[in-house]
């Protein structure tokens, strides 16, 4: 059994071409040791002891001795265990070592990349957060946004759990109507990252916050940055590393819906209540044996499967990492699914004063799912009394016989399971992202890097439409198939010089550079009616269908940026610290005269702890740090800043003559359009406790966006009738509180250390343009956006309650006694008349509630004792309300099915908060009831979830050493276990309508419940 087990690792790596002879070499010593931890004597368990240079090794047993057999006495044993510094022990000649380990409490010593260079972590100025992707990665997650939520301060992630489906992103708050994501580097190459990168590749995630961190990257950093470096290979034998994970996806709790004998018993009360009939698919023809459960229906068990092979290893002068991953999510929703295959190259090779390398990723992602639609909006509307089909149901149009309501069983809610038999749509992104690069050793401390990268996606996407019908008087419709292939490419060019020098106690370093990128868009679409089918199967290409021809082009997207750019840091004794950033940026998206803008930054530092005043046996290191800097980013298209000519006008001169074609520019264009641009102020502090077991970081942040984009009004009569020309002309502004504290205890046997976070963010909107005389708002359905308020606040009417009688009714007047709700009877809503005008209308619309939070939190704990680990993560936001859409829906209810829980106000049933039930034909007071503008249906969003919860175990060596493996280990995760809110939707984490409609939950995919098995191995 062994053997065949061992058989395909033996395969793998003669494929690969690589050899373990050398772990095996004549003259072989064995050796046997124990660890101890340093500060205590007790014996370490768990550490990783390996023969430097080799993949051969083992790990200390719960006593802490360890067993190895070494190439000869001149080997060297390389010891090492996170949170303690590594050592080197030579064997010579000893067959019994006693190894000290050291506790490495601080982290200050680490490395980060910043953008063109990689410093200490000690001597940042920036608001820099540095991610552990030991702790992004526990999480099952398509993409790295997805990844992040709760590890960051001032990182606002909101999810949505459709498979594929990437997370918003928001760093410190919202900067711009129209775009809010961050700037994605993924190994220097600026590209996309959601779901492009498979989390398991990346090494360190780096998350540039204020302008002096982010100036580097100066038009497009407004809205922050995110550095991504990918994992390489280490000096030594190949070593192959395996992952896999498996997990099963489960819909949270949802909306409980009636059954059809309680649906049928509620309908005949809604008409009776009315003095109708009720009608007969509840009555005469109410069937008990069709009782449809549409959960059921259109949700499914999902399943998360990822699983990872990593080849790796290196010389002095070389080192190679290639990596395999395939990644595969079966939604809970029928018919939705993502699928990922990944291959990633990293290599790097040093010849003399020349390295040069590349990092590369080959990924393919295939997305299905129903062609349109929302289940989450439509399950809980459809009603229990229509089946899935039936024979009443089939006609020309229907053949299936699809279940879609009727004249006596009336909704306008979609048949999940139709709409995913009849209309599908599968998308298919193949993209390569990475970069090569050549560094050059000019002089001592003085490094010229060219840097060369790409990104291009082949896409396609195709949609098919066949017979059937999904929901009651759907429109006719023909079978069709449209494809759509369209070509991203995105290349960028970059020379930098970086230079470093040390003298006596003054320290420079700084890079100056140069940089361009173009990135190019070219979309066709083709389709055609018709399709033929044979054997009940249709046939998925455009040449096969036999009807009318469908074609379209898109305008396309071509631009280029190019900038220079530069960065000095200084340092005087380790106490002082400056930073001056700045970058000079030409955009072909604007016109000729505002093209080039300079995006300069500031940044000092005081490291109080290093002064000779400063004594304090409690704090080991206090830093204290500001900056100011401006940044922009780009929310226009190539041409928008041209005009746009119609060319279907046609003109006849005179008589017997033929048409002339002719033009127009149908709207009106901006050619002053430039950057939105925000400036950024961020004070910050950071400070080291007990020798830095406890590390706390603080940020003050203030950052005002100008020159924001807005659609501002024009007449017609000046010939626009293309929508209205953005301007440069309004203005956001971004305060708040950032901490962050980590504290460790590996002192003893049982090891832990635990670390939070939390973010206030206010927005607050300073200026929209001149939207007209009066006008200092902008309107979007049911939100205003207003000078001196947040982006997006709930502007809707007040309720006061239900009329409990006629007399209520009767008193509710405003000061000139005229009636406010004429039409209303007890059991209606009670309207607030805000204007006091003595009709309720749009002039009585008020704030209620803001979508955004005023509080957000996460916080991680790792514990581990002997082989067993343990990680819980937990995630909390607070103080935003959510409008629930499909409440709005259920709780007016006309059409649709009833909440299980529903109260309806009668006389006999006064204490209730859920008003009359009946029939909203000729009852105006019941379509008053269900307004959408209304904060009826606003809700406190606030939750607190338990992220993740993973339990583990490190095997021991005895058993590795049987297998050649130097170590493994198990593990069990439940996700998003638990949250606890008053939202009574099934996701309080909703991603919302855009940026100025961001808490409206029209039916938003919850986050799924995620319980995992996996397993890691490396030989």
């Amino acid at each position: 059994m062994k053997k065949i087990l061992q058989r395909p690792f033996v395969w793998l790596l003669l494929l690969l071409g690589f050899s373990t002879g050398t772990l095996w070499a004549q003259n072989t010593v064995q050796v046997s040791g124990t660890v101890v931890e340093k500060a205590t004597g007790e014996p370490f368990p768990g550490v990783t002891v390996l023969e430097k240079g080799t993949s051969n090794g083992t790990v200390t047993d719960i006593d802490g001795n360890f067993s190895l057999e070494v190439a000869g006495n001149e080997s060297i044993l390389s010891v090492s265990f996170i949170g303690f510094v590594s050592t080197e022990i030579p064997v010579l000649g000893r067959s019994s070592i006693t190894i000290e380990l050291e506790e490495d409490l601080s982290d200050l010593e680490e490395f980060v990349v910043i953008g063109y260079q990689t410093i200490k972590k000690k001597d940042l100025t920036g608001a820099t957060s540095v991610v552990n992707t030991d702790k992004s990665s526990r999480v099952t997650a398509a993409s790295l946004g997805e990844s992040l939520q709760g590890l960051a301060p001032g990182v606002s992630i909101r999810n949505g759990g459709a498979p594929g489906q990437p997370a918003q992103v928001e760093i410190r708050g919202i900067a711009s109507f129209i775009n809010s994501n961050p700037l994605y580097v993924i190994d220097g190459m600026i590209a996309d990252a959601n779901p492009t990168i498979n989390t398991n590749d990346i090494e360190s995630i780096q998350i540039l916050k204020d302008a002096s961190a982010a100036a580097i990257y100066g038009s497009r950093a407004a809205n922050g940055v995110i550095i991504i470096t990918t994992k390489q290979g280490v000096e030594g034998d190949a070593r192959v590393s395996v992952s896999a994970k498996y997990g099963v996806q489960q819909l949270p709790p949802t909306f409980d819906m009636m059954n059809s004998s309680q649906f049928a018993e509620m309908q005949r009360r809604q008409f009776t209540n009315s003095g109708m009939t009720p009608p007969p698919s509840v009555s005469s023809q109410f069937d008990p044996s069709v009782n449809t459960n549409w959960y059921d229906v259109g949700t499914q068990l999902g399943n998360a499967q990822d699983y990872n092979v990593t080849l790796s290893g290196g010389a002095k002068n070389s080192s190679y990492l290639v990596s395999g991953s395939y990644f595969k999510n079966k939604g809970v929703l029928i018919g939705n699914d993502f699928e990922r295959m990944a291959l990633r190259i990293n290599t790097r090779s040093k010849k003399g004063r020349v390295t040069f390398g590349e990092n590369l990723v080959f990924t393919n992602s295939i997305t299905n799912a129903p062609g349109t639609g929302n289940p989450f909006y439509d399950m809980p509307q459809m009603l229990p009394v229509i089946p899935v089909r039936g024979e009443r149901y089939i006609s020309a149009a229907n053949p299936e016989g699809w279940g879609k309501g009727t004249t006596d069983a009336v909704t306008y809610a979609w048949n999940p399971a139709a709409v995913n038999a009849i209309n599908s749509y599968r998308s298919n992104f193949a993209k390569i992202v990475g970069n090569a690069y050549l560094d050059v050793d000019i002089a001592e401390g003085l490094v010229y890097r060219f840097n060369a990268g790409a990104e291009l996606s082949f896409d396609h996407n195709k949609r098919m439409r066949r017979s059937g019908e999904w929901h009651f008087n759907q429109p006719a419709a023909p079978t069709s198939i449209i494809e759509d292939r369209s070509l991203f490419s995105s290349f960028l060019l970059e020379h930098t010089l970086n230079y470093t020098k040390t003298f006596g106690k003054h320290s420079i370093n700084g890079v100056v550079g140069y940089s361009q990128q173009r990135t190019k868009i070219d979309i066709l679409s083709a389709g055609r009616t018709d399709l033929q089918s044979f054997d009940g199967r249709y046939l998925n290409t455009v040449s096969s269908a036999t009807g009318d021809p469908i074609a379209d082009g898109f305008i396309p997207q071509n631009y280029a940026i190019s900038g220079f750019l530069g960065r000095a840091n200084y340092t005087y004794d380790e106490r002082f610290l400056l930073t001056l950033t700045g970058r000079y940026d030409a955009d072909s998206r604007f016109a000729s005269e505002n093209r080039a803008r300079f995006f300069p930054s500031i940044a000092g530092a005081w490291r109080l702890s290093e002064e000779s005043f400063f004594s304090s046996s409690l704090i080991s290191d206090m830093k204290l740090r500001a900056s100011y800097g401006e940044l922009g980013i780009v929310t226009v298209g190539s041409w928008d800043y041209l005009g746009f000519l119609n060319s279907n006008p046609r003109a006849i001169f005179g008589p017997d003559q033929a048409a002339f074609v002719g033009a127009t520019q149908a709207r009106l264009a901006n050619p002053n359009l430039g950057w939105e641009r925000r400036i950024s102020q961020n004070i910050g502090a950071d400070i080291g406790l007990f020798d830095d077991a406890l590390t706390i970081s603080a940020e003050y942040y203030n950052s005002l966006s100008q020159d924001v984009l807005v659609n501002l009004p024009i007449a017609w009569y000046l010939g626009n009738l293309g929508g209205e020309p953005a301007v440069n002309a309004a203005s956001i502004r971004n305060t708040g509180v950032e901490l962050a504290a980590t504290y460790r205890n590996i002192n003893r046997a049982f090891k832990w250390d635990v670390s939070a976070n939390m973010t206030t963010i206010r927005n607050r909107v300073e200026d929209v343009g001149n939207l007209g005389e009066g006008i200092d708002y902008i309107q979007t359905g049911i939100t205003r956006t207003q000078i001196g308020r947040s982006l997006g606040e709930w502007f809707v009417l007040q309720t006061d309650g239900i009329f409990q009688s006629q007399e209520e009714v009767n008193v509710h007047v405003n000061s000139n006694g005229q009636l406010i709700q004429p039409f209303a009877q007890p059991g209606d809503i009670r309207f607030v008349d805000q204007n006091g005008d003595g009709e309720i209308n749009q002039e009585d619309r008020t704030f209620v509630g803001s979508p955004w939070p005023t509080l957000q939190t996460g916080a991680q704990f790792n514990a581990s004792y002997g082989n067993f680990t343990f990680n819980m993560q937990w995630v909390g936001v607070f103080g935003y309300t959510i409008l629930n859409g499909v409440r709005r829906e259920l709780d007016s209810y006309q059409n649709t099915n009833f909440r299980a829980g529903i109260n309806p106000w009668t006389p006999e049933n006064p204490n209730t908060s859920d008003p009359r039930i009946g029939v909203s034909v000729g009852d105006p007071a019941l379509i008053d009831n269900a307004r959408i503008e209304s904060d009826r249906w606003l809700e406190d969003g606030s939750y607190l979830r338990l992220r993740n919860l993973e339990i583990g175990y490190n095997f021991n060596s005895a058993l590795l050493q049987q297998w050649k493996v130097s170590n493994a280990r198990v593990f069990a995760s439940g996700q998003n276990l638990f949250t606890f809110t008053k939202y009574s939707g099934p996701d309080p984490d909703v991603t919302g309508n855009g940026i100025l409609e961001r808490g409206l939950d029209n039916g938003n995919w919850p986050v799924p419940r995620i319980y995992s098995l996996g397993f890691q191995f490396e030989f």
